[in-house]
């Protein structure tokens, strides 16, 4: 990779990756804001929140076709646009559809991220891929806490949800600067061939992991988006634990190395479903201090399950290519985008069903977040059984990626 500042991209690819974790954190923080403001019910918020997991697989699985031709360079620079212009647009909205427009414009921003960097990376570190991916995930959860305690600081300051959103344009402009003139590598260390990768995405392992990745993106993101509706009156800063959740998450995927050496990528996934079943589990029924103790162990449940999900495919679906890597994210995305809407009439009907009974409003709120989360843990449950099957195949699958 002659002439390629490999550090400058990998610092790139981090930081658009930082914008695109902002705009999920400052987004979940503003809900409340926008709730007073236009009078939006919990649904409505859902299907706003929905645009961006929507566009995200579009650009993901359009990315995915085209890498191998045009590799990452371009599919960034559409990042970078989409992500300023989205942002620009959700400043100037009024109402709900061009904050709709706004949104989808800023999913497939963060499309077009994992889009390029995950098969970049991949590109250029052969050696060590998932540890790399994880480091590079890393940004995710770092990106989120940012995100989360400039928008608790800016809420603290009474500063408008506008303003909150303008913060993003920074560092988008940091990444545009840092891509600026350089020299990408090409496809080659990685599955090129579109008609290989497609036939090899039909094998009975892609087609596993497909649903596994929805259910684990559910988990994490579907919970993260609704963080401020879910634990608003639980007694702790709903941004302050999404901040201390995601900040752990950091740390661990910085480290995710020997743990990935230790007990190998699927023994992580099958260990990560059973904590954050426990979680949930403890998160559905917790006040005041115990609302921490419930995020710690949640974090450490999701905390792999992404990058972890992606380098798995990498390393034992390799013929899927650049192109797998981004349908495996999309549909993520994909199943996260459909089931916020749904998150969002849940807390709608268990808060009607509370006010129903005579409660207060806020004592409502309480029940509706608990109820949903409870609802939510039956998600990584499953996972126990799919990727406890997983591991039990463990030594066959270790075998045939050693073999291909």
């Amino acid at each position: 990779m002659e002439n390629i500042n490999k550090n400058r991209l990998f610092l790139a690819s981090c930081i658009s990756l930082i914008v695109t974790a902002m705009t999920f954190a400052i987004r979940a923080g503003i809900m409340g804001e926008l709730n007073v403001e236009f009078g939006f019910t919990d649904s409505q918020l859902g299907w706003m929140n929905a645009m961006a997991f929507y566009g995200f697989p579009v650009s993901m699985i359009i990315g995915g076709l085209i890498y191998p031709k045009i590799g990452p360079k371009p599919i960034l620079w559409v990042a970078f646009i989409c992500h300023l212009l989205g942002l620009v647009l959700t400043i100037l909205a009024k109402s709900f559809v061009p904050l709709l427009v706004s949104t989808f414009l800023i999913g497939l921003a963060n499309g077009a991220v994992e889009a390029a960097c995950n098969p970049l990376i991949a590109d250029m570190y052969t050696t060590n891929r998932t540890t790399m991916l994880n480091k590079f995930h890393v940004w995710f959860p770092g990106g989120i806490v940012i995100g989360a305690l400039i928008g608790e600081l800016m809420g603290n300051l009474n500063l408008s949800w506008q303003l909150q959103i303008g913060v993003m344009i920074i560092p988008t402009l940091i990444y545009g600067f840092l891509i600026l003139g350089q020299k990408f590598p090409k496809a080659e260390n990685i599955e090129s061939d579109v008609g290989q990768n497609i036939k090899s995405m039909f094998s009975p392992l892609f087609i596993f992991m497909l649903i596994c990745m929805g259910l684990t993106a559910t988990t994490e993101l579907g919970t993260g988006q609704f963080i401020e509706r879910l634990l608003g009156q639980a007694g702790a800063p709903p941004l302050i634990i999404l901040a201390i959740v995601t900040g752990l998450m950091a740390v661990g995927r910085y480290f995710a190395g020997p743990v990935i050496h230790k007990i190998n990528p699927i023994g992580v996934l099958f260990s990560s479903a059973i904590i954050a079943s426990l979680a949930l589990f403890l998160l559905s029924s917790a006040t005041g201090a115990m609302v921490y103790v419930s995020a710690i162990l949640f974090s450490l449940g999701v905390m792999y399950f992404w990058p972890t999900m992606i380098g798995f495919v990498s390393e034992y679906t390799h013929k899927t290519g650049a192109l797998g890597m981004s349908i495996i994210g999309g549909f993520g995305m994909l199943i996260t985008g459909i089931s916020l809407p749904k998150i969002g009439e849940m807390l709608d009907r268990e808060r009607g069903a509370a006010l129903d009974s005579g409660v207060s409003a806020e004592a409502a709120d309480l029940v509706a977040g608990q109820a949903t989360l409870g609802n939510i843990m039956w998600l990584p449950v499953i996972l126990i059984v799919l990727f406890g099957a997983l591991f039990v195949m463990r030594k066959k699958l270790e075998e045939r990626r050693i073999k291909h």
